[in-house]
């Protein structure tokens, strides 16, 4: 079921919210258990085999624990436990790779099996996976089977994060019941779904259209199309993330239940140390606690340290899929992370005693800043790809593809009846360059709301919930709901 539905918005959330209210107070357990049915609807309705296999991850994890907590072999049970959850996520997510490649390095002729891919696996596993190695370290005292379940299924961050752990989750549903009704939480939830849809539905489906269409016509586009379609696919996916994680941020709350913030700002980073503590936050945690530490972090020297952040970006770009183009990403930005915090160690050592100027060089800034971003662009264009050579195709087309204008297809996303038809009324649309007026107004708007305008939780903590914001809200959601029909799903549900 997608946050950007019919069903969603006018049935499950309705009906979620009214039975959740109506037996928290007197009957919490009983209201954890409706929301872990809604969520299993919410997941079963794309397809019920997903459900068997959620399922059967829940109680296998959840006896894992048990079993933890009760035997002196706590380390065994947790090794075992991890590659149980890994081999799942290989087998589905991984084998068909794997064997295609040692088809093609051995030249053997083994059929792939075309497993499908369940919704969310790498989200809910990976979150299993550390709510055992926290239990291991003793981190979690006592967890009730409700609880677990709940906290594992909890819709709105079920398919595509943020990854949650036990300390931020299970107290939340311990309190269920306790607290009275917050009807300024209930407020900004809102506020917070709102953008959040509107970022995917207005923003980043819009620019989707244009994306698909110049991926889908590699061969024939130009050079001026094949620089807009990486830059516009910077925005989608940006757009399309965060505004899933704010929509379940905001449902999170309209439940009473806070899940941690997935993105700020990241394009405003002035490097690719800062992007990473920005862009996808919750995944850097569980890798830093999960494989940089453990693997010894920064405490076995400035060599290891290298090693060990770049085995980081490697599992970061294999962990978002089956393909060389994702380990190549993450490749790239390991490279790029490792050189830039070399550099940072050199100028803390040569600066070191001396009294350096704190105030910071806002050309400097600037320059890195666009520098940066620039990286991320060509970054996303392998994952983007559906090949390496793609998206080398892609890049290679930005220097030789010739200099025209962009043609009327490929603007032809961004001419929306709804707008495109006051522009008719106001006779914006008889003259030759009509048809890329809306496409220069998104792109112009969005790049500077992207670089200069407050991100949805900045603008939520200075809102003000009076009639004018609740009716600018209401306009927001009724174009939202009216644009339903054009929308794709999430981008980040593939991994």
């Amino acid at each position: 079921m997608l946050f950007n539905s019919y069903i969603f918005i006018f049935a499950f959330i309705p009906l979620c919210l009214i039975g959740f209210y109506l037996m928290r107070k007197k009957w919490p357990t009983a209201a954890k258990v409706w929301l872990i049915g809604l969520s299993l609807w919410f997941y079963g309705y794309f397809n019920w085999t997903y459900l068997v296999i959620m399922i059967f991850s829940i109680l296998f994890n959840y006896c894992m624990y048990r079993l933890m907590i009760r035997t002196d072999k706590r380390k065994l049970v947790m090794i075992v436990g991890v590659i149980v959850n890994l081999l799942v996520l290989f087998y589905f997510k991984y084998f068909d790779f794997f064997i295609s490649n040692c088809n093609a390095l051995f030249g053997t002729q083994m059929p792939l099996k075309g497993i499908l891919l369940p919704l969310g696996i790498s989200f809910f596993t990976f979150q299993q996976i550390g709510f055992l190695v926290d239990a291991y370290r003793g981190q979690i005292e006592k967890c009730n089977f409700v609880n677990y379940a709940l906290f594992v299924s909890f819709f709105p961050q079920l398919i595509a994060g943020p990854i949650v752990d036990y300390a931020e989750m299970i107290p939340q549903f311990e309190n269920i019941g306790k607290k009275p009704f917050d009807a300024a939480r209930m407020a900004r939830g809102i506020y917070i779904f709102v953008l959040g849809m509107g970022k995917k539905v207005l923003i980043a489906d819009t620019f989707g259209v244009t994306v698909d269409y110049a991926w889908a016509n590699l061969a024939g586009i130009n050079s001026v199309e094949a620089f807009l379609a990486i830059l516009f696919y910077t925005i989608q996916l940006y757009f399309d993330f965060s505004g899933y994680c704010d929509m379940a941020i905001g449902l999170g709350l309209m439940l009473d239940i806070d899940i941690p913030i997935n993105f700020n700002s990241p394009y405003k980073a002035v490097n690719i140390i800062d992007f990473w503590k920005r862009w996808h936050i919750t995944l850097s945690r569980f890798f830093t606690k999960t494989i940089y530490i453990p693997l010894g972090g920064n405490r076995c020297g400035a060599a290891r340290m290298y090693v060990n952040l770049f085995i980081v970006f490697f599992l970061s770009g294999l962990w978002h899929g089956a393909g060389w183009n994702f380990v190549l990403w993450g490749c790239m930005h390991g490279v790029l992370y490792v050189i830039t915090r070399a550099w940072q160690l050199w100028r803390k050592k040569v600066n070191e005693g001396k009294a350096v100027q704190s105030k910071k060089n806002p050309i400097v800034t600037v320059v890195c800043t666009l520098l940066t971003f620039a990286f991320v662009n060509i970054a996303w264009v392998y994952f983007r790809a559906p090949s390496i050579g793609d998206a080398n195709m892609m890049l290679t087309k930005v220097f030789n593809g010739g200099m025209a204008l962009p043609c009327a297809d490929f603007a032809d996303g961004f001419n929306l009846t709804e707008i495109w038809y006051v522009m008719k009324i106001a006779h914006l649309t008889d003259f030759a360059f009509s048809k890329y007026v809306l496409m220069v107004i998104f792109a112009v708007g969005t790049l500077l709301l992207t670089f200069f305008g407050k991100n949805v939780h900045e603008l939520a903590d200075k809102t003000k919930y009076r009639t004018g914001t609740a009716v600018l809200l209401a306009i927001l959601f009724v174009w939202c709901v009216m644009s339903f029909a054009g929308v794709s799903t999430f981008l980040y549900f593939n991994f």
